[in-house]
């Protein structure tokens, strides 16, 4: 069995502005360990289980990727022209290693999940590529909910593993309170993490089978690179629909096993989040950087570049680099994605 690792490594990740932006995007950034990018730690893991890594990002962030991973040569990059979607992505990686490996399993890791215990992790993607491998199904990986989020997606896959898996039911967009402590409560549901394994020909069936357009775009597309014509590859590319793989193809498959998980993962969508990750001193404050905080409570700060001085503050953000400044309730930390907004209709592109 040859098995692959697919790191997707795209986006920007806009709700963690302005550290994430289109030259430092959310995965080149050391959230988690001030001396690792997020990329990095993802290599390093996907080193440890796959015989090959290649790492799936748009041609725009080559060069940042090449920074972050110089031993990564060009035939281990998989580009994307543009960004079209987890389906476009996933369907062009997979059509693009199938004619170099065929028969390999694949599994996808994406690049700026936040994880902790290495040998479980290593288990856990083990038995995922064994479960591909063994049967003519995709698999995907769960984790058992530790708290009621509704900020995440769950699989429902209720019963007991049968040789280390379970079937899938169904997938539930992110919840409502009360469905989510449900869910915890009862048992059977897990935590959608997008860590997804397949044997190529069986997803390009799959593909086939729930995204039909998809399929026959993406061919197109690989076919015309292989031809040399990298604008066609573009032009035929930029056409195609925008989807998430989760609603193309796992929603729909019935070929969809779950693979439980049991270890510290994040993936960190806000500032909000990463606070809750960061240490908190005795009134609640988290601080990366140099801070003096004066009847500040709940508050986080983040800011390498100069001293940063709060007074009187509660549960805020503040978020400190060379050229911008946030400042932000923690309550709203979603809504810092407005403020990339706000800057591309106002043309303001130097600070994206």
């Amino acid at each position: 069995m040859t098995t692959v690792a697919v790191i997707p490594a795209g986006g920007s990740g806009t709700r963690l502005w302005p550290r994430s932006r289109r030259s430092t995007p959310k995965h080149v950034l050391p959230l988690a360990d001030r001396r690792r990018p997020l990329l990095r730690a993802t290599y390093d893991r996907a080193r440890a289980v796959a015989d090959e890594v290649f790492v799936l990002t748009e041609t725009r962030q080559r060069e940042i990727i090449e920074a972050v991973l110089p031993e990564v040569d060009a035939a281990h990059m998989i580009l994307e022209p543009s960004a079209r979607g987890t389906t476009n992505a996933y369907g062009l990686a997979t059509l693009t290693l199938v004619e170099r490996a065929p028969g390999a399993v694949m599994i996808g890791l994406p690049a700026d999940h936040v994880v902790h215990g290495s040998a479980e992790v290593a288990r856990t993607v083990r038995a995922a590529l064994r479960a591909a491998a063994k049967s003519d199904c995709l698999v995907t990986v769960g984790l058992k909910p530790t708290f009621p989020s509704t900020g995440l997606g769950y699989i429902h896959a209720p019963g007991r593993p049968s040789a280390g898996t379970l079937r899938v039911k169904r997938f539930i967009e992110k919840p409502s309170v009360a469905s989510a402590r449900r869910f915890v409560r009862d048992g059977g549901y897990y935590w959608n993490l997008a860590w997804f394994s397949w044997r190529l020909e069986v997803f390009v069936e799959e593909l086939g089978r729930h995204a039909p357009r998809h399929l026959s775009g993406l061919r197109k597309v690989v076919a015309a690179r292989e031809a040399g014509d990298e604008k066609a590859a573009a032009d035929l590319y930029g056409r195609l629909p925008v989807e998430v793989i989760d609603r193309s193809v796992m929603e729909k498959t019935d070929r969809l096993l779950l693979v439980p998980a049991h270890f510290d993962w994040a993936d960190i969508g806000s500032w909000a989040e990463l606070g809750d990750r960061v240490h908190a001193d005795a009134r609640g404050n988290s601080v990366d950087g140099e801070a003096v905080l004066i009847d500040t409570t709940g508050s986080l700060v983040f800011g390498d570049r100069r001293l940063v001085a709060a007074i009187g503050l509660r549960d805020m953000i503040i978020v400190d680099t060379e050229d911008a400044l946030l400042v932000v309730p923690r309550s709203r930390a979603q809504d810092v994605r407005k403020v990339v907004g706000a800057l591309k209709r106002a043309r303001k592109t130097r600070y994206l």
